[in-house]
């Protein structure tokens, strides 16, 4: 079979939902319980067919997984030189500066602290200073945010239009 990243995606959540119902079903109707007395009637449950249909659901699941590190491993995207699995980790290192940046950037040059008084008798005032450029941190912050967008955009392409095939 062939996917697109996004396809392989949604094959892999229907396959984990039908794997899910199978287990429930099982779970529901592997044991049962008969009053003394009473005519045993079981529900419908054939225990090998439903291990072999779960196997078989987790052949598929590792293939098409394995099938699509190996899509991220070795897809380079055009613009940034980096392949799924680089650019990945790339977001989440772009995101993390993002954050330490943005907090840095909603920081004032200089702040006036509250008032303080000491039992009773007022001390000076103190102002709390910004020890960077605030408005190079505000362009910084902006950069970062430039970088993931077009980051991101650039493997949302990838996963929606590059094929990989599977054998299933």
């Amino acid at each position: 079979m062939e996917f697109t990243s996004a396809s392989a995606n949604k094959y892999l959540k229907r396959l984990q939902d039908e794997k899910d119902r199978l287990l429930r079903i099982e779970s529901e109707r592997s044991t049962y319980i008969v009053a003394e007395g009473e005519e045993p009637d079981p529900p419908v449950y054939d225990y090998a067919a439903t291990r072999a249909a779960v196997s078989e659901i987790d052949d598929k699941m590792r293939a098409i997984r394995h099938a699509l590190h190996r899509f991220n491993l070795e897809t380079v995207l055009p613009e940034s030189g980096l392949s799924i699995d680089e650019a990945l980790i790339a977001l989440a290192q772009l995101s993390g500066a993002q954050s330490v940046v943005r907090a840095l950037s909603e920081q004032q040059q200089k702040t006036r602290l509250r008032d303080r008084y000491y039992g009773g008798a007022p001390v000076p005032v103190e102002y709390l200073y910004a020890n960077y450029d605030v408005a190079q941190a505000e362009q910084d912050y902006r950069e970062l945010s430039d970088r993931i967008a077009a980051l991101q955009l650039e493997i949302d392409l990838a996963n929606q239009t590059q094929l990989f095939a599977v054998d299933l």
